[in-house]
């Protein structure tokens, strides 16, 4: 883990536990009302950014700099902030904006600190489903609900035969490479919701995530809770998840390897 010092975990993860609660407080006084929408790609395709997207980056960016001013900053909507630390915070403030925009409660807040750039904490937090999932050290991953904290785990014992899978391509996979993974398509029983699915996953209750086209704050703040957890994650050519892309999360070694292999002539 690059010698980051372990005994600076729970600094860390004490800011995260509040910057949750914060974040859900701040949705509920200040964003919890009519917001605009633009489409960032504009006729080549449709990626929303809203209101709340910037007011939600700017609020975390605010309590960054107020913790840690030293530290480095990058967010989906402000780009990046540049300093000499080895620390660097990776902002996605609405994972799931189109979730968002239509109302559905599946989208969230993802955080993660980076050391030396490589995630070692991250928070994915849902304020209209009233709970977030954060890891305080590499192997203890939790979800607060409801103001009740539970260890979570991956489901280790998950066999392919009866395997839970959840994916979406986010139009990034056409049709004909989808035709090359039928048997994938044949397991895809279970609706993606984003950063919801992963986290699903950490908790035991999904045992495979397929998504296309991750950007970097899309991925690094669920890579810890992720590992934390017990699981597994990978780009479908196996590569490691750092820099986004199509990524593979498996609950155990065993399907992993399994699915690495069905996701191989699209790969």
């Amino acid at each position: 883990m690059n010698n980051f010092d372990t005994k600076k975990y729970p600094i860390f993860s004490k800011f995260l536990n509040q910057l949750a609660r914060d974040l859900t407080s701040f949705y509920y006084s200040k964003l919890n009302k009519t917001f605009k929408v633009s489409n960032k790609l504009k006729g080549k395709g449709y990626d929303p950014v809203t209101t709340s997207d910037k007011a939600f980056e700017k609020f975390i960016r605010s309590k960054i700099k107020k913790k840690f001013p030293s530290h480095q900053v990058i967010g989906e909507e402000f780009g990046h902030k540049k300093s000499k630390s080895e620390f660097t915070w990776v902002i996605d403030p609405i994972d799931g904006t189109r979730s968002y925009v239509i109302g559905n409660p599946t989208w969230s807040n993802l955080i993660s600190l980076n050391y030396k750039g490589y995630p070692i904490l991250g928070l994915a937090n849902f304020p209209i489903l009233k709970k977030y999932y954060l890891n305080h050290t590499n192997t203890a991953a939790y979800v607060v609900e409801n103001g009740k904290k539970r260890k979570i785990k991956v489901n280790k014992k998950a066999i392919f035969k009866n395997v839970k899978v959840s994916a979406a391509f986010h139009g990034s996979l056409s049709l004909n490479k989808q035709k090359k993974i039928p048997q994938i398509l044949k397991l895809m029983q279970f609706p993606c919701s984003d950063a919801l699915s992963y986290s699903h996953l950490a908790e035991g209750r999904l045992d495979i995530v397929i998504q296309c086209s991750n950007k970097i704050w899309d991925i690094h703040p669920l890579i810890p809770i992720i590992k934390a957890a017990g699981g597994y994650l990978n780009t479908w050519d196996n590569k490691d998840a750092i820099k986004g892309g199509n990524i593979l999360v498996s609950s155990n070694k065993a399907i992993h390897n399994k699915f690495l292999k069905l996701l191989k002539p699209v790969s």
